[in-house]
């Protein structure tokens, strides 16, 4: 359900910055050629995601769910100069089409891909994260949560994205905001962003 309508949308993009030429190239090329392009974070909710990288300014960046690359270079955006992100998905066949746009990026050495299973690769990775994105299969977000959770820096920053799964949330309890470890905020931005900072 929008609340909000249409012109009301046209006017927030219309004086909101822009995406780059890569990601609006990136953003076709997903639409005309990937299954469930939905899947693709927009142009609006990726220069939010931007604008919250750079404003933390993270030196390391965990993203569960790059799809087709989109996301992981809005996040890149706010890199500590020598900062990396490490952004995982299980599609091998999206591989060579991340890395096509990877590669194009000037963060291409800031970018560290991983392929196979979020909850087998992640507890690998022994070391913390400023900034984790979570934007994966919605019925193991309980897990992810378990796991994530001691990884992230003290005041990192947890965005989960599509809390609202298209409305079906309404009927279940929400696990963020009653975890003590995090202070939750929810955004009604696309499908639903949670903004939640580690205590």
């Amino acid at each position: 359900m929008n609340f909000i309508n249409d012109k009301i949308i046209k006017y927030v993009k219309s004086h909101s910055c822009s995406e780059s030429e890569l990601l609006s190239e990136l953003r076709r090329e997903t639409e005309l050629k990937c299954l469930k392009p939905i899947m693709l974070s927009g142009e609006y909710q990726g220069r939010l995601l931007s604008m919250i990288s750079k404003i933390k300014s993270p030196e390391n960046i965990l993203e569960i769910g790059t799809y087709t690359g989109y996301s992981t270079l809005c996040l890149a955006e706010g890199l500590n100069k020598n900062g990396q992100i490490h952004t995982i998905d299980k599609n091998e066949e999206l591989v060579d089409f991340q890395k096509k746009y990877f590669s194009r990026s000037k963060f291409k050495n800031n970018i560290i891909q991983h392929t196979g299973d979020a909850l087998k690769i992640i507890p690998k990775l022994n070391f913390g994260f400023d900034f984790i994105f979570l934007d994966a299969d919605k019925e193991n977000y309980s897990k992810y949560l378990k796991i994530i959770t001691p990884i992230l820096n003290k005041n990192g920053l947890l965005i989960s994205d599509n809390v609202l799964w298209h409305g079906k949330v309404l009927e279940n309890k929400k696990e963020l905001i009653s975890n003590m470890n995090y202070q939750t905020i929810m955004l009604s931005v696309r499908d639903g962003l949670s903004l939640s900072i580690k205590l």
